[in-house]
């Protein structure tokens, strides 16, 4: 299996819960977005993909325009971007991001969720060193080497493109997002992604098995169901 598998199968790892965790997470993001830049997507490049991806995940409109709403209005939340990191069940590396608007309650829940699992908390920078931090998008097609044209002619600093089972996979430092995009969209406006997102892919894959699936599984939905909770990124093969 190539690397693009197993990107693919490190998105599908992010933990996304019911749709009412969907629905608060992109709203959280999107009233950020909207309260540190411009309320207007078509003025605020981060707004309008942040808006492109919910809807992808069918997030309804009037949540969008909701959260939009109330940026503009100034009176809500100041949401600060917290990061753990640490070891779950079966020593497997973990990432968390939160939005919080309570540091203490964030770190608590996040905390508890850790040490009720089997896992273990450390500090900054004790896993992510093993992940790469990267813009990722896939799409259908085969042509890596124009792909790679398109790119490069734009002067885009690209990591990789890389051709598998009909799909493109293009992956590029996070910086270059908004690059890449315009990019490849300028070059084929028809093009549908079916991936496009700033994540944290594992260089390296840790195997699970027997009880530790089962432990690791149940570590995850803890932190799921904590509100604070936005991705959950690891490195299990399960």
């Amino acid at each position: 299996m190539g690397r693009s598998f197993e990107v693919r199968k490190a998105s599908m790892a992010k933990t996304a819960g019911a749709k009412t965790k969907v629905y608060s997470k992109y709203s959280k993001e999107i009233y950020v977005v909207a309260k540190n830049g411009s309320p207007d997507p078509e003025a605020n490049m981060s707004l309008r993909s942040l808006i492109e991806r919910a809807k992808k995940e069918q997030v309804p409109s009037h949540v969008i325009d909701k959260a939009i709403a109330k940026a503009v209005g100034g009176a809500g939340e100041d949401y600060e971007a917290m990061r753990y990191e640490g070891f779950g069940p079966g020593n497997i590396m973990v990432i968390v991001d939160c939005l919080t608007d309570n540091n203490k309650r964030t770190f608590t829940e996040v905390r508890q969720a850790f040490v009720k699992n089997d896992a273990k908390l450390g500090g900054p920078g004790t896993v992510a060193h093993m992940f790469d931090h990267q813009a990722i998008f896939a799409f259908a097609g085969d042509d890596e080497d124009g792909i790679l044209e398109i790119l490069m002619m734009d002067d885009v600093d690209v990591t990789d493109v890389e051709v598998e089972d009909g799909m493109t996979s293009v992956f590029a430092p996070h910086t270059e997002y908004f690059k890449v995009k315009t990019s490849l969209t300028n070059a084929m406006p028809e093009i549908k992604f079916e991936m496009e997102e700033i994540t944290f892919a594992p260089q390296t894959y840790t195997k699970i098995e027997g009880e530790d699936v089962a432990a690791f599984e149940k570590f995850l939905a803890v932190l799921e169901d904590c509100d604070d909770v936005q991705n959950v990124y690891h490195n299990a093969e399960m």
